[in-house]
């Protein structure tokens, strides 16, 4: 989640949320010599369209803290790890 977060979403940030959806919809992490243009022309892209959409977005919900959301994060991922290790030792 990029919207509505104190201080604002850097445009690293954005880039970096691009580059995770075109490994993901490319199933690469590191495209061939011969596939990097289009990868990064596509990381581009999508960074720009992004920024457009956060930039856009309007909301009455005060601004949400990044500490308080990354500890909740870390408490679902060790949630789900427990949940994970129950079912496999069942």
């Amino acid at each position: 989640m990029l919207h509505n977060f104190e201080p604002p979403t850097t445009d690293d940030e954005v880039r970096e949320a691009a580059l995770q959806f075109v490994r993901k919809v490319s199933g690469s992490t590191h495209p061939s010599r011969a596939n990097t243009p289009a990868f990064e022309q596509a990381i581009d892209e999508i960074a720009v369209a992004t920024r457009r959409l956060l930039d856009g977005l309007v909301t009455n919900a005060p601004p949400k803290s990044r500490e308080v959301e990354a500890i909740k994060g870390r408490q679902r991922h060790e949630a789900r790890m427990e949940r994970e290790v129950r079912i496999r030792t069942a």
